[in-house]
């Protein structure tokens, strides 16, 4: 994302989210009757009676210039009038756009008004109104969410959905870069079930190709479409059309439960001398988690730590922030930069657990790790607190904001910044690129892991066995 930096857990609030993630909401200006309203009313003119109260003769150019003053006085009136009216019609709209979005009104009253074909939900008009304006900005990152779908990936950023427990992204052909609609050349591409969760179980494999969906083609559609037709109540099935290499395509259905993927795995490699920490996500939960598995292994007197970012598609930049502040004592984590150019930066919290130079990390990225797992890494690889060991990362640059929309008409996420490493470097479609490559062959066995291996003898210590890399 997640997922732009939230400041809160509360799911109705503005999340700003890295990973696959507000600005005020308009339209609470008073009515112009509430303001007609809330005036006082004109006094009644003063009458005058008494002795001095004398007939005065009017002229006849005082009688003109009076004339005209009420001919003015009507026209500012009527003008006046007519203005209320269009700004009644036109709720929300700025003064200075009312020539812009004159065709948009008109085609929404002539559908609210006019349309013979059936009845006209107005809810339905109005929410496909706001998917197309941000559907036409082609960011596969911005988009409309119904009000369900919108609770729905809140949960999912949150660590907890309901659904098959699978890491799903908008592939482009030959560059796998993001993309979006679905089709041909964008591909709907598994990068990575969950373990132990219903795809999983099921057979799903990282890198499988989604072409339908319950039978229906997912071409022409957006990811996020199609991921909410994929997530459904516990209990309940869908069936998945699956591309597998050159075979021919099979078809998986997945019984969908509860799944809360498990964020945070630490263990001890090379006889207790490295600390793993694997990270699969940026909630806030498992920012906690990490510190907590962090701070045992510092307890315990651990100087290696290897930091395993791989498969990790990213989440909240608070949690970012708060494990980068676990190994870098000062300075930027990132810097924000908004539409205007404006640049911001977000600095490292106090207190770290491992900001001692002595302590060693290398930091495990593949072509999965983005979004704020890029942000995490880039700091620390600018700051030479860590060696980046493995394949160049996805390269998501962007921060998206979530925004609840009122009356129940769901919300939407909107790519409402860049951020820049440390060094201002932006790495949108680039990646990180690590300090140590390593090529891992599609025929590598499971059992196998030459990444870790690699990381192993930066640090110094011996290549992990293979009870090491399963356990």
């Amino acid at each position: 994302m997640h997922h732009s930096d939230p400041s809160t857990s509360d799911p109705t609030s503005p999340r700003p989210v890295i990973g696959p993630n507000d600005p005020p909401i308009p339209g609470n200006e008073p009515s112009p009757a509430a303001l007609t309203a809330d005036a006082a009313p004109p006094a009644p003119p003063a009458v005058v009676v008494g002795p001095a109260a004398t007939p005065r003769r009017i002229s006849g150019i005082q009688l003109a210039v009076a004339v005209v003053g009420l001919m003015a006085g009507a026209a500012l009136f009527l003008s006046g009038y007519s203005l209320g009216r269009q700004a009644a019609t036109t709720p929300g709209t700025p003064g200075d756009e009312q020539a812009a979005f004159v065709p948009f009104w008109d085609a929404y009253r002539a559908i609210t008004e006019q349309y013979a074909g059936g009845d006209v939900d107005h809810k339905v008009v109005i929410e496909g109104a706001i998917r197309g304006m941000i559907d036409s900005l082609g960011d596969p990152f911005s988009s409309y969410l119904s009000s369900e779908d919108y609770k729905k990936s809140l949960q999912g950023i949150s660590g907890q959905f309901e659904g098959i427990g699978a890491e799903i992204a908008a592939r482009k052909v030959g560059t796998g870069e993001s993309c979006t609609p679905l089709g041909d050349d964008c591909q709907m591409v598994v990068t990575k079930p969950v373990d132990g969760a219903p795809a999983d179980k099921a057979g799903v494999k990282a890198g499988d190709v989604i072409t339908e969906i319950d039978g229906a083609s997912v071409t022409g559609a957006t990811l996020d479409d199609e991921i909410n037709k994929v997530r459904g109540p516990k209990g309940t099935t869908v069936t998945l059309t699956i591309a597998r290499g050159s075979a021919a395509p099979i078809q998986i259905a997945i019984v969908r439960d509860v799944v809360a993927e498990t964020e945070v795995v630490s263990r001890s490699l090379a006889g207790g001398d490295v600390g793993y920490i694997k990270l699969n996500g940026f909630s806030d939960n498992s920012s906690a988690d990490f510190v907590t598995a962090l701070s045992a292994d510092v307890k315990a007197g651990q100087r290696k730590f290897i930091v395993d970012l791989r498969g990790n598609p990213g989440g909240f930049v608070t949690a970012a922030r708060k494990i980068g502040s676990q190994f870098l004592a000062s300075g930027p984590i990132y810097w924000q930069e908004d539409a205007k150019g404006n640049e911001v930066a977000t600095l490292a919290e106090p207190g770290g657990l491992a900001t001692d130079p002595s302590i060693k990390v290398v930091v495990l990225i593949d072509k999965g790790s983005a979004s704020a797992s890029e942000i995490l890494a880039g700091a620390l690889q600018d700051t030479k607190r860590a060696t980046l060991v493995g394949q160049t990362s996805y390269g998501k640059g962007t921060i998206q904001e979530w925004e609840p929309l009122p009356n129940d008409t769901g919300g939407f996420r909107l790519t409402i910044a860049k951020w820049l490493t440390p060094d201002k470097r932006w790495i949108h479609q680039k990646g990180l690129t690590p300090d140590v490559v390593v090529d891992v062959p599609q025929s590598t066995p499971p059992t196998q892991d030459p990444t870790l291996d690699k990381a192993l003898q930066v640090l110094g210590d011996a290549s992990a066995s293979v009870m090491d890399a399963a356990a």
